[in-house]
């Protein structure tokens, strides 16, 4: 029987390390496979996408586009993981439903700036939900179902002419 401190790999199952810049017999010796001298040769490089002092690729392209570092990002939620939480037991239709309720129930994982309600399935249940906002079809598919969706958005003013 093998006790627990003799226990090794198999003969010539596993290989050593490789000493780089161990002598001129090592095969590996001086410069170690860096080739000779330069920045590539020294520890620490970072020089990817440098061309030498000319303007390098990345910056030489166009920027198109426009990413807005005050828009809203929501946790949404389709009708068919609503009506999965329901068969599953996880939500109460008797009761109300919100964002802290279905984070509770694990259908959603955090709020975020609030919650969407999107289209996608079909809901068999009548629920009674509120959220942030909610698509045009999943605001239809709740009602066909004789529920309610209660939106807590503020609707922008009308701008006159």
């Amino acid at each position: 029987m093998t006790k627990l401190n003799e226990l090794a790999p198999r003969e010539g199952s596993t290989k050593g390390r490789m000493r780089v810049g161990r002598g001129p017999g090592s095969g590996k010796g001086k410069t170690a496979g860096r080739g000779v001298k330069g920045q590539k040769a020294r520890t620490g490089v970072s020089i990817a996408g440098f061309e030498g002092g000319q303007m390098p690729l990345h910056m030489r392209m166009p920027k198109r586009g426009f990413n807005n570092i005050h828009r809203k990002d929501f946790a949404e939620v389709n009708l068919w993981r609503l009506e999965q939480a329901i068969a599953a037991g996880k939500l109460d239709i008797k009761s109300a439903i919100d964002a802290d309720v279905l984070i509770a129930a694990g259908v959603v994982r955090r709020k975020k700036d609030g919650l969407r309600l999107l289209g996608k399935g079909e809901i068999k249940s009548k629920i009674n939900i509120t959220v942030y906002s909610a698509s045009a079809s999943a605001v239809a598919a709740v009602e066909k179902v004789g529920g309610s969706v209660t939106t807590t958005k503020k609707e922008a003013p009308a701008a006159e002419a």
